[in-house]
Formats: C-alpha cells, sequence, structure tokens
C-alpha cells in the first residue's frame, strides 16, 4: 500500500502539459482514456467557457503519476435519461502510471478529486464512460459506487454515481441508487 501523505495534486496548465505527457501509460489505448494533450485541450474549453471543476496531475513526490479531469457536464444526446436537465459532473479523463497502479492510490486521487470539486463547486451526480472492454475500469468504478447504465456513447458505458443523500426533483431517489 502508498504512503497517501506522499501524493499531492497540481492543477494541469500549459507549463506541466509535458509532465503530463510522460505518464506511463502504454497499455491503457487512447480509446479507453484520452491523451495528455486531448485533456488539456477540454481543460482549456472549460476554463474558457467558466465550466466548474478542475483537472489535476497527481505527483508522488517529484513523480507525475496521474492525470485526472473531473468538471462541469455539458449535455450530450447519448446522455442517460435520468440526467437530461440535472446538473452534474463528467469525469473526462483519469489515468494512472502503469507503475503505480494497484497500490490504492487510484482510489484515493478518485475520492479525493471528487471531495475537492464537491467543497468547491457543489455535490452533484457524476457520469464517466468506461469502454465496453475495459473490465479492470469498470471494476474499478463499480468499487467506488458508481453505477452502469445500458446507455453507451460509442464504445463507452455510461456510469453514474451520485452524491450521498441525493434526491431528483420528484423528491425520490434516481433509478439504481441506495442514497
Amino acid at each position: 500500500m502508498a504512503d497517501m501523505a506522499k501524493i499531492r495534486f497540481e492543477p494541469l496548465n500549459e507549463q506541466n502539459l509535458d509532465r503530463a505527457r510522460g505518464i506511463h501509460r502504454e497499455d491503457v489505448s487512447q480509446a479507453w482514456v484520452d491523451s495528455a494533450d486531448t485533456i488539456m485541450q477540454l481543460t482549456r474549453y472549460g476554463v474558457e467557457h467558466h465550466c466548474l471543476g478542475r483537472t489535476f496531475l497527481v505527483w508522488q513526490d517529484q513523480t507525475c503519476i496521474g492525470l485526472i479531469l473531473l468538471g462541469e457536464a455539458l449535455p450530450w444526446e447519448t446522455d442517460p435519461p435520468e440526467m437530461k436537465g440535472v446538473p452534474f459532473y463528467r469525469l473526462m479523463g483519469f489515468v494512472l502510471d502503469r507503475r503505480y497502479r494497484g497500490q490504492g492510490i487510484g482510489g484515493y486521487v478518485l475520492e479525493t478529486v471528487i471531495q475537492n470539486v464537491y467543497q468547491e463547486f457543489g455535490a452533484r451526480p457524476i457520469a464517466l464512460g468506461v469502454h465496453r472492454d475495459n473490465r479492470r475500469a469498470a471494476r474499478f468504478y463499480e468499487k467506488h459506487g458508481f453505477t452502469p447504465r445500458e446507455q453507451m456513447e460509442g464504445n463507452d458505458r455510461y456510469y453514474l454515481r451520485y452524491p450521498e443523500g441525493w434526491r431528483n426533483e420528484c423528491g425520490g431517489l434516481p433509478q439504481g441508487t441506495n442514497g
């Protein structure tokens, strides 16, 4: 198990983009997780359009070990029906250096970033897509409270997670949650 006290977060920007490009992710297809350059483009778009959320580089000591973007979701036609008209966040990219996986770091990073975004911008449901062939990621997200939906965005199956105690506009819990 890794020492989580050594994990720190730094906002992704033009000056540290090269460090993000150096994350060892050769085993993770860009069909599964966008490249650092694509995540930087999404981050620029979010900043320019005043979208809520953050993109972080993840560091352990002096080594950049990951990249994660959790931001305000713009509506897509393929969004699950229960998300129509509901403000939510979209996890647009999360990759951890292959040398640091399996140590509990990914779960720590995910939960820390979610809490950071909730504290800064408010709690909302979170949607993400997992490539239909990426079983390891599917298990990871399910372990962290995300539930699969029938809806697909290309080859990605939607997964949703609701904040604890979340109620929809009708006062009930969304389908497939236990609050």
